[in-house]
């Protein structure tokens, strides 16, 4: 009885700024600007459907490229001592204190022509464009959200059982052998974890595309966010079909840990 009534704030707080702004975008969704019932603002949705398939390219090698340079490093981690690991973990999690849009301003200063890097690459050579292009967006995506697949995957690696890991030594498994044999297989719920809060946000962001992409990087967060402006409907309307999509992710990825987790 005493956690139903702790829970009561937590369900409070989910009916009013999730549940209730949810059933609104639904129902501006479905209205023209009489306010009548139609599905006109769906068929204007359904033309933004190379941005969307860009949104979702993008969020795919994004999350990619962040369970590579991820696992490793959560491997590597749980290796460490424990004040070691803390420190690390620290400096993981220091550039999440500072604010989401001044991170990408100090990407945008980073990549811009003539800044540090171009600067710095210039005396040994290299002469390029790093920003204005699809490649920032994807390092913006990786640096915005690394730590987001960082810290599940070793939340999960740090309660594996050491025994199963001496046991499998004892057999004559080397190190890459336990990793591929035990670790891997028993870190996969946090791996599932890590891809989750990292493939959703990236596909729905918005500012990143805005500020380091050129103009054939628009992604569906920016559409959404200009588009609403001026035209609610299709804007809600967009956000719904996105929250569908994303809704389909979660439960096919609930239903593969699961999957792993019988297995």
């Amino acid at each position: 009885m005493k956690s139903k009534k702790l829970s009561i704030p937590y369900i409070a707080w989910m009916v009013i700024f999730t549940m209730i702004p949810i059933v609104m975008i639904g129902i501006t969704a479905f209205k023209d600007k009489s306010g009548n019932f139609s599905l006109e603002a769906f068929s204007k949705a359904f033309g933004y459907t190379g941005v969307f398939m860009k949104s979702l390219w993008i969020a795919l090698i994004s999350t990619v490229i962040c369970l590579v340079l991820a696992y490793p490093l959560a491997y590597l981690l749980t290796k460490m001592k424990s004040s070691t690991q803390r420190v690390v973990q620290m400096l993981i999690m220091v550039p999440m204190w500072m604010n989401f849009l001044l991170r990408i301003y100090a990407w945008k200063i980073l990549l811009q022509k003539n800044g540090p890097l171009d600067m710095a690459l210039s005396l040994l050579g290299i002469h390029g464009t790093y920003i204005n292009n699809t490649g920032a967006v994807v390092v913006g995506m990786v640096y915005e959200y690394l730590p987001f697949m960082v810290l599940p995957i070793f939340t999960v690696m740090s309660k594996i059982d050491g025994q199963l890991i001496e046991a499998a030594q004892d057999l004559g498994s080397n190190n890459i052998t336990v990793l591929r044999k035990v670790i891997f297989p028993l870190s996969i719920p946090g791996v599932i974890s890590g891809i989750t809060m990292v493939f959703v946000p990236t596909a729905s962001t918005f500012l990143v595309a805005e500020q380091l992409g050129g103009k054939d990087d628009t992604m569906i967060g920016d559409v959404i966010d200009r588009i609403f402006l001026t035209d609610q409907s299709t804007g809600s309307a967009i956000s719904l079909v996105l929250m569908v999509f994303i809704l389909v992710f979660l439960i096919l990825m609930n239903l593969f840990g699961d999957e792993e987790a019988i297995a």
